[in-house]
């Protein structure tokens, strides 16, 4: 009978977690179970952090905007009660911008909301 080499699959699944897991510190990127661990770990810590960026940013958008508005001499919670009074869709990220990019457009907004 001839003989049967076995094991290809094993093979090809034990070099996917290690492709997966390049890159990784000590002894997770290179023995298949630590990698196997590393994985599982950083799959969920991925999950968080993208729900972690949205909020990253949020505070950065309203730290950017609180600090072009006290140059304006109003406060940022002032300012969103205005913008909400007024019905007006610009949101934070795009007031943080134009604040930063183009403040003479964010001046115009500003006198457009006290008005």
């Amino acid at each position: 009978m001839p003989r049967v080499k076995r094991g290809t699959t094993a093979n090809k699944k034990r070099r996917a977690i290690l492709k997966q897991t390049k890159g990784f510190r000590w002894d997770r990127k290179s023995k298949e179970r630590a990698a196997k661990e590393a994985l599982l770990h950083a799959g969920t810590n991925a999950y968080r952090g993208r729900k972690e960026k949205k909020r990253t940013y949020r505070r950065l958008w309203q730290v950017q905007l609180g600090a072009a508005l006290r140059q304006r001499d109003i406060s940022y919670s002032r300012f969103i009660d205005m913008m909400k009074k007024k019905d007006c869709q610009l949101d934070r990220k795009v007031l943080a911008e134009i604040a930063q990019k183009h403040p003479e457009v964010f001046d115009t907004i500003v006198k457009a909301m006290q008005a």
